[in-house]
């Protein structure tokens, strides 16, 4: 009898998901409210160049550290909570270890595995490494996806820095008088640029994403240079 041929690896994109997040979150971010920024001050006929540039500039070093500290915070958080699951469920199975073997061929059997073949299953993963197979199983914990606070800071802080640099760099070389609308045309094809490629990182579809980010950056934008327009007038 030929021995079974080797199956070959599958490529999954799941792995991408933590630092994928978080660096278009953080160029959309950039992109978005830096341009949005820029267009509100620009749209104020008050405004001079000078001033656009500053607010601009103000406001991709004050968001990047904001996007920094945010998602430090935050996936520190999961982080602990994660870390906390951990120690709970070591400690579960230092205690009742035939307890724990009988929950884990509980959520085998729970899955479609036959009752005895799920107990065997748990068995030798519980022989094997019974944290990880808890952690994976039923906590739904992997190393994947597992929280990673710094990796997300320097992903988002310098996403964020990316997408505002291009809106900041427009304001600066445009002429006074068409700041806004270069700004607004160079940060919606940015969005679409950068929601294509989110897309294919992620391997999903190009199309909506680069809709769902257009969509939104125009609003904002659109929102913000009428405020500007309407304040800066009555100013």
């Amino acid at each position: 009898m030929n021995p079974p041929a080797a199956i070959p690896p599958e490529h999954h994109l799941v792995h991408r998901t933590g630092w994928l997040r978080a660096a278009v979150l953080g160029a959309n971010d950039g992109i978005i409210s830096v341009s949005s920024l820029l267009v509100g001050v620009a749209a104020a006929p008050s405004a001079t160049h000078g001033g656009v540039l500053l607010a601009g500039s103000a406001a991709l070093v004050g968001g990047a550290l904001s996007m920094a500290a945010g998602e430090y915070v935050s996936v520190s958080s999961q982080s602990d909570t994660e870390h906390a699951d951990l120690a709970r469920e070591r400690r579960e199975l230092e205690r009742a270890p035939e307890q724990e073997t009988a929950e884990l061929a509980a959520i085998y059997v729970s899955r479609g595995v036959d009752p005895a073949i799920a107990r065997q299953v748990a068995e030798q993963m519980m022989a094997h490494d019974a944290l990880a197979a808890h952690a994976r199983d039923e906590l739904g914990l992997s190393d994947d996806l597992a929280a990673r606070p710094i990796q997300a800071t320097l992903s988002s802080a310098a996403a964020f820095t990316a997408g505002a640099v291009g809106p900041v760099a427009i304001a600066a070389l445009a002429p006074r008088s068409v700041v806004a609308i270069a700004v607004t045309g160079a940060a919606l094809l940015l969005l679409a640029l950068l929601g294509a490629l989110g897309a294919r990182l992620g391997g999903a579809r190009p199309l909506p994403a680069i809709a769902r980010v257009t969509f939104w950056g125009a609003i904002a934008m659109g929102v913000t240079g009428a405020i500007g327009h309407l304040l800066g007038t009555a100013v």
